[in-house]
């Protein structure tokens, strides 16, 4: 049923455009309920993702599985279970690609995706090298590396059409973050230096009084990437 509704919807979008096409126009191409429509996809904007919580929870479990040898290498190897979503069916990965060009607030749904995944392997990352000293900071900025690195290959596929090999471009990205990661983490002279001066000064960058805090109310039921976008324009407004 959920693939169903998606077929449906993409249809539905291609022929009429996104902002044009409601959830009981999807529906009655469906050929269903919309209570069966709610059932499988909070909003409309959530049928344009649909293999994404699929993926994220294979991703999870893979991560689970993994031993504690690599991890850089783990967290690149996750990163291709994506790729091989989208490279599954070249047509539909293509379509949404352009759709979500078209339209901005999926976009920014698709941030909010996308930080869903890095949060994932940032959480896998600071699992094995700890949350003291630079072990959380160095697990950020791996997950970080590791997601923009398998994006720059996807979308070059996407971009071509679909065309050749998507697993190529990816590899080769991810294969630098391996060769600069991959090293053995040594501590920062730098930051060394700037915790011991804060230490002394009694507290720390963390504890400053000078970050702002936004705290916004939404609507019980509100699609996410509305609530990123809402929160990104209060953040921009400061």
């Amino acid at each position: 049923m959920r693939e169903v509704l998606a077929q449906a919807a993409f249809q539905l979008f291609l022929e009429r455009g996104f902002e044009r096409t409601t959830v009981d126009d999807i529906v009655a191409r469906a050929g269903v309920g919309r209570r069966s429509f709610f059932r499988y996809f909070p909003s409309k904007e959530d049928v344009v993702f649909p293999d994404h919580e699929r993926c994220l929870a294979e991703m999870t479990e893979f991560l689970a599985a993994v031993d504690d040898r690599d991890p850089v290498g783990a967290v690149c190897d996750a990163a291709r279970i994506v790729l091989r979503m989208y490279a599954a069916d070249p047509e539909f990965s293509v379509q949404r690609y352009r759709l979500t060009r078209e339209v901005p607030g999926l976009r920014t749904y698709e941030l909010s995706v996308v930080r869903r995944y890095e949060q994932t392997l940032a959480g896998h990352l600071r699992g094995r090298f700890g949350a003291d000293g630079d072990g959380e900071l160095r697990a950020e900025v791996i997950a970080a590396s590791v997601v923009a690195a398998h994006n720059n290959g996807l979308r070059l596929w996407l971009r071509s059409g679909g065309a050749g090999d998507p697993e190529a471009a990816v590899d080769h990205a991810l294969d630098l973050v391996r060769e600069v990661w991959e090293r053995p983490a040594e501590p920062s002279p730098a930051l060394e230096g700037q915790r011991e001066k804060q230490w002394a000064a009694g507290g720390s960058a963390a504890g400053s009084g000078d970050r702002e805090v936004i705290v916004m109310v939404a609507a019980k039921g509100t699609p996410m990437w509305r609530v990123v976008q809402q929160i990104e324009a209060a953040a921009g407004e400061r």
